[in-house]
């Protein structure tokens, strides 16, 4: 059994809300229909990679909660509801916590002070990588560590490029061995030992991508990454993000993902 295998997954119905998420820059509003689209697209890759998806309702107050990745971690041995950093995605923990804890017996809980957000958390075989962003602090991310230990994970703190919202805006996990990064991320120091896979000049978005079940899903815009990954051996399931990529948010942040035993 590999990291990134998985059988159970849960996402969220996105809101009609969605199209006034939060973007870090000046996009348009995302076209509702077409993210409905690109969002069943989703769903159906994770299912036929092996994912059983439990689909959570909408969430009309929380434009943002169809990324159900950042209030939340999910492991076998149980989950952690987190502290969002952005204030508006705050409310997003409590809503998500019933789905929890129908499906986990173990669901241990930040402090209202301690912010951390799913973007920014790297499950690799070595450890799980917290890094510090805009969304996640220093004390969030040394909560969290805490967390993590409670269910027998190391964890480690690093730090993430200027400019980059969240730690896996910039990098991913590809299989056991190999990370997906953009040259700023490959240069930071935090993947020693790790074969890294840069990302083509003008294609760092693309860095998150999502390994399930040895199936690595990508943006299907990224046309010479998706190439590079190929040229690698990956089995690569190319997916629409056009709308999706309108806000703060990629292909993981659009689903928990675990094993159950």
């Amino acid at each position: 059994m590999t990291i990134t295998q998985f059988n159970r997954a849960i996402v969220r119905t996105p809101g009609q809300s969605v199209v006034k998420g939060l973007r870090a820059g000046s996009q348009d509003d995302p076209d509702f229909d077409s993210f409905m689209r690109e969002h069943a697209a989703y769903i159906a890759a994770l299912r036929a990679a092996g994912a059983e998806v439990d689909i959570l309702p909408a969430l009309e107050a929380f434009p943002d909660s169809v990324f159900v990745e950042d209030p939340a971690l999910v492991f076998g041995e149980g989950a952690i509801l987190l502290r969002p950093g952005a204030p508006s995605r705050r409310g997003e923990s409590a809503e998500i916590a019933q789905a929890l804890e129908q499906r986990f017996s173990r669901v241990l809980r930040l402090a209202h002070d301690e912010y951390a957000d799913g973007g920014d958390v790297l499950v690799t075989p070595n450890a799980v990588i917290i890094g510090l962003s805009a969304r996640t602090t220093r004390k969030g991310a040394e909560a969290l560590a805490a967390k993590l230990a409670e269910l027998g994970r190391k964890a480690v703190v690093a730090e993430t490029p200027k400019g980059v919202l969240h730690f896996k805006s910039a990098c991913s996990l590809l299989d056991e061995t190999t990370i997906l990064a953009t040259k700023a991320m490959a240069a930071s120091g935090a993947f020693t030992g790790y074969d890294v896979v840069t990302l083509p000049d003008g294609e760092e978005d693309a860095a998150n991508a999502l390994c399930v079940n040895a199936v690595v899903l990508a943006g299907s815009c990224y046309p010479r990454t998706l190439d590079l990954l190929a040229a690698k051996g990956f089995n690569v399931v190319p997916l629409a993000i056009n709308e999706v990529r309108k806000l703060d948010a990629g292909l993981s942040c659009m689903s928990l993902r675990w094993r159950e035993m």
